[in-house]
Order: structure tokens, then sequence, then C-alpha cells
């Protein structure tokens, strides 16, 4: 906007300026001419009177040398002849004698310059009266008339721009605030806000601008202690649930009990405490950081396998035999893993055989969680949020589980595909991009580019290693 404006004003200057400064230089031409030959006409007539009174030769000479300053050469007189006597020229004659025969003042070209000539009428015809005016001087003073014209009109010019760019300053400035508070604003730093000043509209702007922000701050805060609240209720249930697993007694079915009574309340007090605190969790650890996705499928799996055991599920595990390093924190793992395979439990009939198979490559690892139940029928309304894979109402069903694995994904630069397992069922595969440097920032996403492009790498088949759990 700011160059905008200079450059509108240097061009509308710029034609004003030329505008006027054309014509008013030819108007100084002009001007300097009418001059030159009013100064020549005024000489000329100056000798009028002398040659009304006599043809004298001496007289004339005599008034010619009084009239005309300084140069003798300039002027020139010429008396026709009257009862025999020869006509009268004096002082150098420029012009011929047919330019002599005038009835009127007129001017004749000559070199170097113009002769005015002045008819005057005397007892023996019409004498002439010359006045030599040179081209200099008819242009006397026009080109420092000019000079001191280009001089005004740059300054005005230079001046117009000047004043253009403070005002360009005084609207951009206020406009920039304002999209530097947007941008850290939308980088989550709540603090944003732009001073109220600029002009009317950028200040209104400004005004609605920081009123925004305020609301933003006191939706978030209701919504985290909204978040804390729901939480916190959850505690009674839960307290309920840990004193009736305390009295289970002893067995492997009422230990995983009391473990999962345990984590879910682990989970409950992070949620309360992430609300209160005001810190959102990022999914991608920073570098360097991450987990061994392995050894959380081995853990995850053996906690899970004894419910699959209990409702009569084969369940097949592969590629976890050895390390496999992702840039994912441990918690955000095992909670898309326990989302999955929780809807493999929650949406499959019991007697549905399901697998989780691991696949790592150069600079990717895919996880794959497939099962032998009917399927999803839409897919892609499925990774709605808030939709899910159990359908739209359905009870048990938040809409949230592939939502969590998603952000997951998209967090390395990887993503989740939904499609057919070779189980018959679902199959739901991650791509998580574990080398950075050649792949994008964590949390761009890799929306445009397909499952074909990304195999290049060579992934590495690990199923003829799998192992199956009880």
């Amino acid at each position: 906007m700011r160059w905008a404006l200079v450059r509108v004003c240097l061009a509308v200057t710029t034609m004003v300026v030329v505008a006027f400064a054309i014509p008013l230089g030819l108007v100084i031409k002009e001007m300097a001419r009418d001059r030159a030959f009013s100064n020549a006409e005024r000489t000329a007539t100056a000798i009028g009177p002398t040659l009304s009174i006599t043809t004298d030769r001496d007289q004339l000479v005599r008034a010619l040398a009084t009239a005309q300053a300084g140069d003798d050469e300039r002027m020139s007189v010429y008396v026709p002849a009257g009862g025999g006597d020869p006509a009268i020229r004096l002082g150098e004659q420029r012009v011929d004698d047919g330019q002599l025969r005038i009835a009127r003042a007129t001017v004749a070209d000559v070199p170097g310059g113009s002769v005015w000539l002045q008819p005057i009428a005397v007892s023996t015809g019409i004498a002439v009266v010359g006045v030599y005016v040179p081209e200099a001087e008819v242009t006397n003073g026009v080109t420092t008339a000019w000079v001191v014209l280009a001089g005004v009109g740059i300054a005005l010019v230079i001046g117009s721009v000047a004043v253009a760019d403070r005002l360009g300053v005084r609207m951009v400035q206020p406009a920039q605030r304002l999209v530097g508070a947007a941008h850290e604003l939308g980088e989550g730093r709540l603090g944003a806000r732009v001073p109220e000043d600029g002009p009317t509209e950028l200040r209104l702007a400004a005004v609605a601008f920081n009123s925004m922000a305020d609301q933003v701050v006191q939706l978030l805060a209701n919504e985290r202690e909204l978040a804390a609240d729901l939480s916190h209720r959850l505690r009674t249930p839960l307290t309920v649930l840990r004193l009736n697993a305390a009295s289970l007694g002893d067995g492997p079915a009422a230990e995983q009990t009391r473990v999962a009574v345990e984590q879910l309340e682990r989970e409950v007090d992070t949620i309360i405490r992430t609300a209160r605190d005001a810190k959102p969790r990022t999914a991608a650890a920073g570098p360097g950081a991450g987990c061994d996705a392995a050894e959380v499928i081995r853990e995850r799996m053996d906690f899970w396998s004894a419910l699959a055991e209990d409702e009569g599920r084969k369940v097949r595990v592969a590629g976890i035999d050895r390390p496999v390093r992702i840039p994912v924190a441990r918690g955000d793992l095992v909670a898309a893993l326990d989302a999955l395979l929780g809807n493999v439990f929650r949406h499959t009939p019991e007697g549905t055989a399901f697998a989780v198979d691991v696949h790592s490559g150069e600079d990717a690892v895919i996880v794959l969680v497939s099962d032998a139940g009917p399927g999803i029928v839409d897919p892609e309304a499925a990774m709605a949020r808030g939709r899910g894979s159990g359908g739209e109402g359905k009870v048990g069903s938040t809409g949230l589980g592939l939502d969590i694995v998603r952000r997951l994904a998209e967090s390395t630069g990887g993503d989740v595909r939904i499609g057919s397992s070779v189980l018959g069922g679902t199959e739901v595969r991650i791509w998580v991009q574990t080398d950075q440097r050649a792949g994008r920032a964590p949390g761009e996403g890799r929306r445009g580019r397909g499952h074909r492009g990304r195999e290049r790498k060579g992934l590495v088949s690990t199923f003829n290693r799998s192992r199956s759990l009880p």
C-alpha cells in the first residue's frame, strides 16, 4: 500500500508539473521575444521626431548616435531620395532595398538574428529605421527561467513523494501490526494485541481485533474449565471401580482390571492438569526424542491379548522383534493404538480376528491395524472428527479415536488411510515420517502425496517374522 501511494502521487504530481511547466516555459520564451522587439521598437521610434523635422545627413548622424545605446552597428536609417538628392543610408544595412519598401512595422530575419523595421513618413517619402536584434537577446533569460521551472517541478515531485511516503507509513504500520498480531494469535500466542492508533478505519479494525482476541481467550478458558470439570466427574465412578477391582482377589483378569483402572485414573488426572494449566500437548516429539514403536506395540498387545482370549479372537503381530524408532511421544502412540484396538473390540463381533503389522523403511514407518470384521461403509466419513468408525450417533463412539490417530501421523508429516484388509475387514494404515530432514516439518501433513510415491523407499516387510498371541 505504501509504495502504491507513492507511485500514484509520483504519477499525478509529474503530470501536473508537466501540464503547467511546458506551457509556462513556452510563455516565458514568447515574453522574452516580445521584450526584445519592444525594446527595438522604442529605439526606432526615438529617432522618429528627428526624421519628421529634417533629413540632413549630419543631423541624422548626431540623432542616430544619441538614440542608440552603445553599438552604432545595431541601428540603421534609410531615407529615400527626393528633389534630385541621393538616398541617405546610415548604419549597417542588413536588409535589401526590396525589404525597405514597407508600409507598416515588420520583422525581417537576417543571419544571426532579426531586424525590426519601423517606417516613418518624411518629406521625401517613407523613411525606414532598422534596429538589429541578435538571437541571444531574443532568448535572453529563457534558459535560466527553464532551469528554475525544472528545479521547482522536481522539488514539487520530491516533496509530494515524501508526503505520500509519510502518509503511507502512517497507514501501513498499523496494518502491519494488525497482520503480525493475527499471525501471533494464529500461532497460539493468545496475548497478542494491536495498538489502537492510526487512521480511523485501521483503528476500528484494531479495536475489533483486540475484542475478538479477548473473546477467544475467554472461550478457550471456558473450554478448559469445562473439560476439567467434566473429567473431574469421572473420579467418583473411578473410585468405585478401584474399590471393586481391589475386591476381585488374585488372578490375571483381576490384575489386568486393576492395571486398567490405574491407567484410566492417570489419564483422567492428565486431562485435568492439562486443561487447568492450559498447556496444549503436541503429538510430535522434538529432535532426538520419540519412542520405540515395537516396544509400545508389544506392551499394548500384551494388555489387549487377555481380552482377545476371553472373546475368542485370533491375534497376529508382525514386525516388532527389533527396535523401530519413531518421532512420536510414547503416551501419544499408546493413545492412538488403544483407540484403534478399542474400535476393533467395540465395533466387531466376538471371535473376530485382528492383526498389527509394522513395516519400517529408510524414512518412514507404517503401522497396519487390520481386522476380519464387517468393515467400514464410508471410510472418508469415518475420518471426520466427531463421526467415528462406529457411525454417527452410535452408542459408545465419540468419533475422536481416528482423529487422534490422524493428528499423530500428520504431526510427523505422514497421514492415515482406511482400506480393506487381507483378513476381509478394515485396515487402518498409519504412515509415520521418521526422516524429518528429507520430509516436511512436523505438523505440515502429506495430503498431496499418494502411497505409490511413498513406496519408492522400499519399506521392509516383516510378515515372515510374525508371532501369534494367545
